[in-house]
C-alpha cells in the first residue's frame, strides 16, 4: 500500500526549488525554474559544477527571454549549495537529476527523502526506471515520484508524472499540479511503464531507423527527411492518433481501422503488431472522439492544414509563393 506523508505546501505556494544534479538535464531544469520566477538551489558533486551550470543558464536565457519570463525571474536567484543537505533544507520541491544508474538513484533518493523536510515532494528525472525500482531504499517513499522531462527542459513543455508502488497518490497529484503551475505540459500516467510513453514511441521509431540503416534500406539523411518533411510536420500539433483518424475521412478512426486494419499484419516494421480486436478498435475510436471533443471533421482538417502551414513558415520552408 502507498505510504501517507505529511501534506506539502500548495503547488501554487512553492517558492524555492532544489535541483540535485546539474548536468544537461538538471541544468535545463534550473534554467526553467529560474525563468518561471522561482528561487533555485542546486547541488552537484562535480568540482566544476557551478561554473558549468551558470554557463548553461546564461546560454539558455536568451531563448527564455523570447518565450517570456515570469515576473521577478532572474539568474541571480540561483544558489549553488556546498552539500546535498544544504540544497534541500528550505526546498518546497526537489527535482533529482542524477545519471541513469539504478543503484545511484536508489541511494540518492533515500538520502534525499531523509534530508528533505517532511511532506516535500521529490521527483526524479529518470528517463526509464520505474519509481518502484528506485524507491526501495527510502524509508519515506510516499512522496517520491517520477517527473520525466525532455531535453532541453526549459524549452520542451512535456513532463510525464507517475508514482511507484509505495508512492502516495496525493504526491502524484501534487507533482502534476505543480508542474502545470510551473508552465509544463503534464501527462499524469495511470500506471508505471518502462520508458514511459514518449520514450517508448521514440524508441520504436529509432529502432526501425537503425534496422533500415543496418540493412542498407535507407540513409540517415533519408530517414531524418522522411520525418521532418513528412509526418513530423503534423505530429508537432496533432499527434499520430488524430492524424491517422483524419486519414479515415469523415468516418474517422473507425473507418481507418476497418479499412486499413489488415495492413497491421504487413511486414512493414520489425515490431510485432497487437491483435486488432474489437476492444482495441473501440478504445482507439473512443479515444479519438474524446480527443476531438466538439471539433468536427472539417474543424480538424482546417486545424491540421493551418498547423502545417505555421510549422513550414516558422521553420523557413514555406518559400515565397508570390508570382
Amino acid at each position: 500500500m502507498p505510504e501517507t506523508t505529511p501534506a506539502p505546501c500548495a503547488p501554487e505556494a512553492v517558492r524555492r526549488v532544489a535541483c540535485i544534479g546539474a548536468g544537461v538535464i538538471g541544468g535545463g531544469w534550473v534554467a526553467h525554474f529560474l525563468a518561471r520566477g522561482y528561487d533555485v538551489t542546486a547541488w552537484d558533486p562535480a568540482v566544476d559544477a557551478e561554473e558549468k551550470l551558470r554557463r548553461l543558464v546564461a546560454a539558455a536565457w536568451p531563448a527564455l527571454e523570447q518565450i517570456g519570463l515570469a515576473e521577478g525571474a532572474s539568474p541571480e536567484r540561483l544558489t549553488v549549495a556546498p552539500t546535498l543537505a544544504a540544497a534541500v533544507a528550505e526546498a518546497d520541491f526537489v527535482q533529482e537529476n542524477a545519471p541513469e544508474k539504478l543503484e545511484l538513484k536508489r541511494s540518492l533518493l533515500a538520502e534525499l527523502a531523509a534530508a528533505t523536510r517532511p511532506g516535500v515532494v521529490i521527483a526524479s528525472s529518470t528517463s526509464g526506471y520505474p519509481m518502484t525500482d528506485m524507491q526501495t531504499a527510502a524509508e519515506d517513499a510516499g512522496r517520491l515520484v517520477v517527473g520525466h522531462p525532455f531535453n532541453p527542459p526549459y524549452l520542451i513543455p512535456l513532463v510525464e508524472v507517475v508514482g511507484g508502488e509505495r508512492t502516495d497518490r496525493e504526491a502524484v497529484e501534487w507533482a502534476s499540479r505543480f508542474y502545470d503551475v510551473a508552465g509544463k505540459s503534464v501527462i499524469t500516467m495511470d500506471r508505471e511503464l518502462p520508458g514511459f510513453i514518449a520514450n517508448r514511441l521514440q524508441e520504436a521509431l529509432w529502432r526501425e531507423a537503425l534496422h533500415m540503416v543496418a540493412n542498407g534500406e535507407a540513409s540517415v539523411e533519408d530517414i531524418d527527411a522522411s520525418i521532418t518533411e513528412g509526418p513530423g510536420l503534423r505530429w508537432a500539433f496533432m499527434g499520430p492518433c488524430l492524424t491517422f483518424a483524419l486519414a479515415g475521412g469523415e468516418g474517422g478512426m473507425a473507418h481507418m481501422l476497418d479499412h486499413f486494419g489488415p495492413s497491421l499484419k504487413s511486414p512493414w516494421t520489425r515490431l510485432e503488431a497487437p491483435e486488432l480486436d474489437r476492444e482495441l478498435r473501440d478504445a482507439m475510436v473512443d479515444g479519438c472522439a474524446e480527443a476531438a471533443g466538439e471539433r468536427t471533421y472539417a474543424d480538424l482538417v482546417a486545424a491540421r492544414d493551418q498547423g502545417v502551414i505555421d510549422v513550414l513558415r516558422a521553420t523557413g520552408r514555406l518559400g515565397d509563393t508570390r508570382r
